[in-house]
């Protein structure tokens, strides 16, 4: 769900940056970028998100605590060290240049990448605040 969130507020994100660059066009032009690169990024970015939720119900279990304070802190943890591999993505995506597929290593996107990633940690941590009971 914080992945669809985040998809769908990168219209107004790249406005208000100023810079355009989206994750679900990232993701979706490396493999296509006929018109299939939409869907594809966005079904890309949710299995990410869902990933993401596992790693953090997994973690939780074993931590305990605040789950949405874990989320939060996660989500940011994960922006940090990722964010370095857009000088890679700068160089060598395919479709680098495109509409939605700006320079990934600047001020700007990691601005817009710390405000999707803080987004998608508070949404994953209303989601997870409670966490499924144990089994037995």
């Amino acid at each position: 769900m914080g992945t669809l969130v985040w998809a769908a507020l990168e219209p107004i994100d790249r406005r208000v940056f100023r810079h355009d660059y989206s994750d679900v066009a990232l993701l979706g032009k490396a493999f296509t970028r006929g018109r299939g690169w939409l869907p594809l990024g966005l079904a890309i970015h949710a299995a990410n998100g869902a990933l993401f939720g596992l790693v953090l119900y997994e973690i939780a279990e074993r931590r305990g605590g605040d789950r949405r304070r874990l989320a939060l802190r996660l989500a940011l943890i994960e922006h940090l060290a990722l964010f370095s591999t857009g000088a890679l993505v700068d160089r060598f995506h395919p479709a680098r240049g495109e509409a939605g597929v700006a320079k990934l290593f600047s001020v700007k996107a990691f601005g817009q990448a710390t405000v999707r990633h803080a987004l998608f940690g508070l949404v994953l941590g209303l989601g997870a605040q409670d966490g499924p009971a144990r089994p037995g």
